[in-house]
């Protein structure tokens, strides 16, 4: 875990160019970018990512990997997610703990699992399948749900139990944790309380949208006031942490991000007494 807190964005196509051709660096120590824009063999998106890594450390954030396939996680998509961990030497790389393809099929969404020990068995398997054929450990990133499906753990003793059987990390979203914990009715709390803090290597933020029923993980707004508290109760678990801000519509100027980004920093310190 990093000895200092660290802050970042996600690097979105609006911002490139402020990226990349500005004379004074922008004022973050990394940025993360969705693996799957750039797992291609050359061209364009590969080479601005590889500029972008010559000036600021990148972590790989991937959304299709589907950790939780009955079937496994595809070698094709393996081989091509080393190929760009290789070109670019990611500071992160992640997924989420969710699955979206079967045989064929793909849903293109990030579909939840049940919290079982069959489950458990399975998502462990591809975690240790996929860390031996990137050679890196990953990140698995606590998921947003909309159901329940039956269980027989809670899903953060579920990712306790990944993170000791399998060596891998945590992204530990904490929108995320307050939009499930909205729509179930669990205590977010004994969701942080319940996680192991060690494991946590970084911090996703975004804010969210309110719909007929639920609350639903947009990431098109910014970081609503409850977010950033249960962001400071999670700063003072888990210590210094890198934390980076999520927005992936209705994308801002860069400077309304970057002063988001300030106000985590100011949280940090005030929670945790210091500098952050």
């Amino acid at each position: 875990m990093p000895s200092k807190h660290t802050f970042g964005l996600g690097l979105r196509k609006p911002h490139y160019a402020e990226f990349l051709d500005s004379d004074t660096p922008v004022a973050v120590d990394f940025v993360e970018v969705i693996s799957e824009n750039f797992m291609v063999a050359g061209g364009r998106p590969l080479d601005i990512l590889r500029r972008v890594r010559e000036r600021y450390p990148v972590a790989l954030h991937g959304v299709s990997m589907s950790i939780g396939s009955a079937d496994g996680i595809r070698g094709d998509y393996l081989a091509r997610l080393r190929a760009l961990i290789d070109a670019i030497d990611p500071l992160f790389v992640s997924d989420h703990l969710s699955w979206s393809r079967i045989g064929r099929f793909n849903s293109h969404d990030l579909l939840p699992l049940p919290y079982t020990k069959e489950a458990l068995d399975r998502v462990c398997d591809n975690i240790d399948h996929a860390q031996a054929v990137l050679g890196r450990s990953l990140l698995v990133e606590n998921p947003s749900s909309y159901i329940v499906l039956p269980g027989e753990m809670a899903e953060w003793e579920f990712l306790d139990a990944v993170c000791r059987r399998t060596g891998c990390g945590l992204l530990l979203d904490v929108n995320n944790i307050y939009v499930s914990a909205s729509n179930h009715g669990f205590s977010a709390q004994d969701y942080l309380t319940g996680v192991p803090a060690a494991q946590v290597r970084q911090v996703h933020l975004a804010g969210h949208s309110k719909g007929r029923d639920l609350l639903i993980d947009t990431h098109d707004r910014p970081v609503p006031d409850a977010v950033w508290a249960l962001y400071a109760d999670a700063v003072e678990r888990l210590g210094a942490v890198a934390t980076m801000i999520e927005r992936d519509d209705d994308i801002p100027p860069l400077r309304e991000l970057l002063d988001e980004l300030d106000t985590a920093r100011q949280v940090a310190a005030r929670r945790l007494g210091r500098a952050a």
